[in-house]
């Protein structure tokens, strides 16, 4: 299967915005309105759907959402989806998007991380069309750290030009900003020094592949059916597959990771990327544990406390780029190319 990319987005564009998960609650409509600004002042139109309820788990019955969706990842005038944020069971959309009509539309840039990884991981792999897993819209108001790229970054630059980005050393230890109080915040507590770690040994990495990962907690939900069927995808080329842990605990992860591995979903990984956590340690096994224990079979290396995952900041990964890590004792660089 060829990775086909949308078009780079410019000024004039139309933005969707649908909550295929979780809504936005009435106190947290202050950060929509600053997040739906900053992208109207890039000269972008922003088109809000209606399943945007933030009262229960999810925005509005599933059928709903998933026509939605359709709808805007089908619509010729709309050139990027973006959600507000993730949510719990988005797993619900999976049998009822039109995967067939959305792979025959013009591709579309789809942009989100935690729970809407259960939909761009899916929709890259059925589809080609690649999406990015990165700063949801309502992170979006906040300024990116030096070394980072946000997702406005990724899908406005030329096609073909590298995306290099490099760890900030900074990340936030505990607790997220509170958006009904601070809808305006826009500059991320950065409070804790790390770097990227390598799980599996010692020893420089240089590897290459092509993108693609998620959330563990959702993905694992469809591993081994069609829906995270990596085998056929890119054309057999080598996979930089990235995962990362929300909230469940060590033994839930490690029991997760060895399904996905048995499910077939790092067959073809040349290396694996693990987010920076906050997830519990068992008593008996830690998170790193956890991983090693399920993937140091794959006997490939494996780069932990990537800014991937559940805490701040953000980097941008393009599901199906190209891509290049690096990590030595004096860098640590992904470089990603859209072609």
């Amino acid at each position: 299967m060829t990775v086909r990319y949308p078009r780079p987005l410019r000024p004039g564009d139309r933005v969707g915005v649908t909550s295929p998960s979780s809504g936005v609650a009435k106190e947290h409509r202050g950060r929509l309105d600053v997040a739906i600004r900053d992208l109207e002042a890039r000269g972008l139109e922003v088109v809000v759907g209606r399943c945007m309820d933030g009262s229960s788990h999810v925005s509005a019955p599933a059928a709903e959402r998933a026509a939605e969706l359709t709808g805007m990842l089908t619509d010729p005038t709309i050139r990027a989806v973006v959600p507000p944020w993730g949510g719990e069971t988005a797993v619900d959309l999976l049998p009822l998007l039109d995967f067939a009509a959305i792979g025959r539309a013009e591709p579309t840039w789809v942009v989100g991380w935690s729970d809407i990884s259960t939909i761009i991981t899916p929709l890259t792999l059925l589809t080609g069309v690649a999406t990015v897993h990165g700063n949801n819209l309502m992170d979006t108001p906040y300024r990116t750290p030096d070394g980072l790229l946000s997702w406005l970054d990724v899908v406005t630059a030329p096609q073909g030009r590298p995306l290099a980005q490099t760890p900030p050393g900074r990340h936030r230890a505990t607790g997220w900003d509170d958006y009904a109080l601070h809808p305006e915040i826009r500059d991320l507590t950065l409070d804790t020094a790390g770097t990227w770690t390598r799980l599996d040994g010692t020893g420089d990495v240089d590897v290459e592949g092509r993108l693609i990962g998620g959330c563990i907690e959702t993905l694992v939900n469809v591993a081994g059916t069609r829906l995270l069927d990596t085998r056929s995808f890119a054309g057999g080329d080598d996979l930089l597959v990235y995962v990362e842990a929300c909230e469940d605990n060590a033994y839930s992860i490690c029991r997760n990771l060895h399904g996905m591995r048995l499910a077939g979903f790092f067959d073809r990984a040349a290396a694996v990327l693990v987010g920076r956590t906050k997830a519990p340690d068992g008593r008996t096994l830690t998170q790193t544990e956890a991983v090693l224990d399920a993937l140091g079979p794959l006997g490939v290396p494996i780069v932990a406390d990537v800014e991937c995952g559940h805490v701040p900041p953000y980097l941008a990964l393009v599901n199906g780029a190209r891509g290049r890590v690096v990590h030595t004792a004096t860098r640590s660089e992904i470089v990603q190319t859209l072609d």
